[in-house]
């Protein structure tokens, strides 16, 4: 499978990125590890997870997903392996994790301290900000119309990834679920204090979701810090089954339907299924259409796909050798010119 670098951080990540949100809640240990052990012998040497996970986000499950990540990387020959995990940003649900959620240098070292310790490892690779201090444009929104009180502390923040990168427990650092302004507030203090850099930045990407187009693919571009897409295939949306009848209880769509809302909307099917055509006339996959998408866009680092069986990892790792055709692309930019982002 092809490698890139991400961003300029000398690291070589393969274009399609395991995301292993569902080990410890859909996947047990042992077929964690099966899925593990599929991805790496087919090329993929990226596997992203976070010290929240499992999801759908529970205090009970809180931290299975690396500690079955780490039990595979034990076995493994750790240098080949490129593993990215997440500390955890304020949010007022979850009080499980620490008594501060914040990003002061002592909850960033409590939060790596913890991942490493499960990831059964020395080092991370990439270690992500899994969203703002601040409020910013959050889930199921498009912007942001007013300020929070939050007060700039990007600074002592990087400060902080800096020190751990020198110490040799991180190897690079980045952002997820950030905005346009705070991309470019990092760049700015990066440069003016000769810190390191982002090397990327982990947010939504699919056919329903192009808003990272916005502002942010140009930054992307110009600043070389690479999108890791994640929800490429809308929750399973995307996939096509559930307008094929072919769902069942259990997927995510189905059992989450409280925590999923931004893809259960009339518009969002109905918006789906116009890409099901498109795909059914060029004779593809709609799972391997919408992956194939995501992973050639030019500001993509990798593309971050979930899978809860060999089966399904199988049919996304397809996706990687497929290049859609102009009149595949022509047909999708119609649909999209006319019923643009709706799932933001």
């Amino acid at each position: 499978m092809e490698k890139r670098e991400l961003g300029k951080s000398g690291i070589q990540v393969s274009k399609i990125c395991l995301g292993t949100m569902t080990f410890g809640e859909q996947n047990s240990e042992s077929e964690s590890h099966d899925i593990m052990d599929y991805a790496y012998a087919n090329g993929i040497n990226f596997f992203d997870a976070a010290e929240i996970y499992a999801v759908p986000i529970r205090k009970e499950t809180q931290g299975l997903t690396e500690k079955y990540v780490g039990t595979w990387l034990k076995n493994q020959n750790r240098k080949d392996v490129i593993i990215a995990s997440k500390v955890t940003g304020p949010s007022a649900g979850i009080t499980w994790i620490r008594s501060e959620l914040d990003f002061t240098d002592q909850s960033i070292d409590i939060a790596l301290d913890g991942s490493l310790k499960r990831l059964q490892t020395d080092y991370l690779d990439l270690y992500q900000l899994h969203w703002p201090e601040r409020q910013n444009n959050r889930f199921g929104t498009r912007g942001v119309t007013e300020l929070d009180g939050w007060e700039d502390n990007f600074l002592s923040v990087i400060q902080k990834l800096s020190s751990l990168i020198k110490e040799g427990k991180i190897r690079s650092w980045g952002l997820s679920n950030e905005s346009p302004w705070g991309v470019m507030r990092c760049v700015e203090l990066c440069r003016k204090h000769d810190l390191p850099m982002p090397v990327s930045i982990q947010n939504p990407y699919s056919l329903l979701n192009r808003t990272f187009e916005i502002g942010l693919a140009e930054i992307s571009l110009f600043e070389k810090i690479d999108l890791l897409a994640y929800s490429p295939l809308g929750m399973g949306l995307l996939t096509g089954k559930f307008h094929m009848k072919k769902d069942t209880p259990n997927d995510r769509l189905n059992k989450h339907k409280d925590r999923m809302t931004r893809y259960i909307g009339e518009k969002a099917f109905r918006v789906t299924e116009k890409y099901l055509k498109i795909s059914q006339k060029h004779n593809l996959l709609m799972t391997q259409m919408a992956l194939s998408f995501v992973t050639e866009r030019k500001f993509l680092g990798s593309n971050i796909v979930g899978a809860t069986s060999v089966n399904q990892l199988k049919e996304n790792i397809g996706s990687a050798s497929l290049k859609l055709d102009a009149e595949c692309m022509a047909d999708i930019e119609k649909i999209h010119e006319e019923f643009p982002n709706p799932c933001p």
